[in-house]
């Protein structure tokens, strides 16, 4: 079983882990969480009713009740968990991954997040070395629906958008659940109906040939701008009005004019190691405290937590909220940034001028490279450039982060591929183009 990762359970059904490991899975997890109740919700993926079977036969298996949410988006999995105050959730789905993946994602108790270092690897190891023995009293299914409640929810976030014209590709994805509730039909929707073969697109707005339709929907129906969901919702992402892709790191900055134009000194904010410089600069002209944390919810929701901090978010389009229970929601997130351009739609200010004003520095976009010697690889890189000059910062979680007055660079290797990714920052293309090259030749040293 090859489906353990950092984050999650995740993998190409079948073949990375099957029924017989959800089944296991589900019979450890009430023991590891010390719970006899577990909320589950599930994608719209063809293999997601299967693994529902088995994990909730696992579950009820080991004396626990099963409360069967149906299909949700893992936002609303999160909510609930926190909201119904359960110890323990799982959300089937494998987020924006392709048809043939699936997954788990395990939520303990306030919707804290379980991952690798926090409780997968038990539950790898109860499964490879016991073996399950069904109780005598077992457990129930019981129905637990709550979209009307969860949907009350993100409908107060959203107020009166009615100057705004708005296209949305939902990537027949798990937002076609409650998108058109929240913002009604006068909105260019495309591939808004549940599919889970996605047959338009893969649901991962990161890649550039998936957003293609929205850009085109934009410049088409010439909207404000354009929203692109990825498959589970959890994550979310823009074009402006001229289809220009946002940098989804730019939009935590963006997010200030909502929960920080009102606010004293002092609120915290968090983003990756990955961010750009220009979103603390930002943050700091509305007094805001950015902290720096690791990417992956496993580790941010927790950060966000721990530091009280108010709202953060990710590179990968993951925001967090503290009062979504510090987990991350791409409909919550949606819902602000439509409020905050409309607001200065009213004062004849675009998205893209508003951005501009945000993004000052030259950014190379994250560059893969399939390497072994990831840690060696590293070390030269960051050993090369601090031989240059003294460093205003570095960081040495989640890789390297180092910071110069006039650029700085993150090298870290991937949780779950066989990659070392690559970002830098410059004032200047002159600047960037020298830090991205002398990186690659270093690195490229390396097998």
């Amino acid at each position: 079983m090859n489906a353990f990762k950092a984050y999650d359970i995740r993998g190409v059904y079948n073949r990375d882990f099957n029924k017989e490991d959800v089944y296991k899975i589900g019979f450890f997890l009430p023991q590891l969480l010390k719970t006899k109740k577990v909320l589950v919700g599930r994608d719209v993926r063809t293999s997601s009713p299967e693994i529902f079977k088995y994990l909730t036969q696992g579950i009820t298996d080991s004396g626990a009740d099963v409360y069967d949410t149906g299909l949700a988006t893992t936002p609303m999995i999160y909510w609930g968990t926190a909201h119904y105050k359960f110890d323990a959730s799982v959300m089937i789905t494998a987020s924006h991954n392709p048809k043939e993946y699936n997954g788990l994602k395990v939520s303990a108790g306030n919707a804290l997040p379980v991952g690798y270092d926090s409780g997968l690897s038990e539950l790898e190891k109860l499964i490879q070395t016991q073996t399950p023995k069904p109780v005598n009293q077992k457990g129930k299914v019981i129905a637990n629906d709550f979209r009307k409640e969860y949907l009350a929810f993100q409908q107060a976030k959203l107020k009166d958008i009615s100057n705004l014209n708005i296209a949305v590709d939902v990537s027949n994805g798990m937002a076609a659940l409650f998108i058109r509730d929240i913002l009604g039909d006068d909105v260019h929707y495309i591939f808004d109906e549940l599919d889970g073969t996605f047959p338009n697109h893969e649901a991962n707005p990161l890649e550039p040939e998936n957003i293609v339709d929205i850009q085109k929907l934009v410049k088409d129906t010439k909207a404000d701008f354009g929203v692109i969901f990825d498959g589970d919702a959890d994550r979310v992402m823009f074009v402006d009005e001229n289809s220009r892709f946002i940098s989804p790191d730019l939009i935590i900055a963006l997010l200030a004019n909502h929960f920080l134009k009102d606010k004293e000194k002092g609120v915290r904010v968090l983003q990756d190691i990955r961010t750009s410089k220009a979103v603390g600069e930002y943050i700091a002209k509305f007094n805001g405290e950015m902290h720096m944390w690791r990417v992956g919810r496993a580790y941010a929701a927790l950060k966000l937590r721990e530091i009280d901090g108010l709202f953060g978010g990710e590179l990968a389009g993951h925001y967090y909220f503290k009062e979504f229970y510090y987990s991350d929601s791409g409909l919550m997130a949606a819902s602000l940034v439509l409020n905050i351009v409309s607001d200065f739609k009213k004062q004849g200010i675009s998205l893209s001028q508003i951005i501009n004003q945000i993004e000052v520095y030259k950014n190379s976009g994250e560059i893969n490279f399939k390497i072994e010697q990831k840690q060696e690889a590293m070390d030269a890189v960051i050993a090369h450039f601090k031989s240059t000059g003294t460093a205003d910062a570095f960081y040495d979680f989640d890789g390297y982060r180092i910071e110069f007055p006039d650029w700085w660079l993150n090298i870290r290797p991937s949780n779950t591929e066989p990659y070392l990714r690559f970002l830098a920052e410059a004032k200047t293309t002159e600047l960037l183009d020298k830090i991205v090259s002398e990186s690659t030749t270093i690195i490229k040293r390396f097998k």
